[in-house]
């Protein structure tokens, strides 16, 4: 296990590395190997901060690797569990199970409504194999002040509402079929990984994992889910974390990994902690179909938009594992949530080496 100092050393030597690199591109698989780092993810992430603060703390770049490093430390069971820097060990915390203050919605056509974020209006990454690992954030933040999310008249103005209520949501793809649709025609699994605040009661966080079962039909939804029109839906258990201000975004991070014929799991990360929740893939078998990823800021759940102050822009990063070093493709108009945001989306690029995406929302 890495001590503080040889972190600070290690992130000190890397941001040396990558300030005389091409950032961001074909060149990461090199700097990964120069910098003898273990993690992939972190690179995009630290290179980000450079550009953004022009030089990165060998402090601020050790946290950050150690967020991102703790997306791919496996958790040893199911459960929900902590770690604080700069150890590399989950440790864990009890689960809340328990009512959610809101019920859960689904994408719905927004007939004539403004050209908000989210509803459909977002960027998906489609990986070229299948996802294992997915990480998004949020770089180049400028403006943000305050937030406030505020309800939908087509979801009947629902949600989490008022100051400072968002959710993070990283979503799998939502075309697709497996044996948790039980031979029901037309039946199509997705999943979405998520970081609400107050979701379950005010004053702190919920990161849990929401199950859906598409189209399920007329008939009941299996033991234990919940039904929304034609759709089954369940959540997991949750991992409690803080609930953290919007003018904290660039320090927030939302990860997910999914394995087949194990673990599904979503890792929330702010400062020196992070938080998960483990569960068995069995009950989607999401694995065997992910390869595209949805990750941004939307309302918190009942279909609400989060409305940022005017002035406010943030660009979105979203990282992929999948087997491969090929860039991912920008989908646009593709998004699978049912919230929103009141951005307006810039353009979108991807890039090869380690697969991501990156693209600016802003009003």
């Amino acid at each position: 296990m890495k001590t503080l100092n040889h972190s600070k050393a290690h992130a000190a030597s890397l941001v040396a590395t990558l300030s005389r690199s091409e950032r961001l591109r074909g060149s990461i698989k090199g700097i990964l190997i120069a910098a003898g780092l273990a993690t992939a993810v972190a690179v995009p992430a630290l290179a980000a901060e450079q550009s953004t603060a022009g030089a990165v703390d060998p402090e601020s770049a050790a946290h950050a690797q150690w967020r991102e490093t703790m997306k791919q430390v496996a958790t040893p069971d199911e459960g929900c569990f902590h770690a604080s820097y700069p150890n590399l060990v989950w440790e864990r915390v009890e689960c809340k199970i328990a009512q959610p203050r809101v019920r859960p919605v689904r994408i719905k056509p927004a007939e004539g409504a403004a050209e908000v974020v989210g509803n459909g209006n977002d960027y998906v990454a489609e990986a070229k194999g299948l996802i294992t690992l997915a990480s998004g954030g949020f770089i180049d933040i400028s403006g943000v002040k305050s937030e406030s999310s505020v309800g939908v008249a087509a979801f009947g103005g629902g949600g989490i509402l008022g100051p400072n209520e968002y959710s993070l949501q990283l979503n799998t793809n939502d075309k697709m079929t497996t044996s948790a649709c039980a031979g029901h025609s037309g039946c199509k699994v997705w999943q979405q990984f998520v970081y609400s605040p107050d979701y379950y009661v005010e004053g702190e966080a919920a990161v849990f994992m929401q199950y859906w079962l598409l189209d399920w039909g007329s008939s009941a939804c299996p033991s234990g889910w919940g039904k929304y029109h034609s759709d089954c839906y369940r959540n997991s258990a949750a991992a409690t974390a803080p609930d953290v201000p919007i003018t904290k975004l660039g320090e927030l991070g939302l990860g997910a990994t999914a394995a087949a014929g194990g673990n599904d799991s979503v890792m929330f990360s702010y400062g020196s902690d992070s938080y998960s929740i483990t569960a068995k893939d069995s009950v989607l078998d999401i694995s065997s179909v992910w390869n595209k990823a949805e990750f941004n800021v939307f309302g918190d759940a009942g279909g609400s938009r989060a409305d940022f102050n005017s002035g406010s822009s943030i660009t979105v990063q979203l990282v992929l594992l999948d087997g491969s070093t090929s860039a991912p493709t920008c989908l646009a108009n593709a998004g699978t949530t049912g919230e929103t945001n009141n951005l307006n989306l810039g353009p979108c690029s991807a890039f090869s080496g380690i697969p991501f995406i990156q693209f600016t929302e802003s009003n």
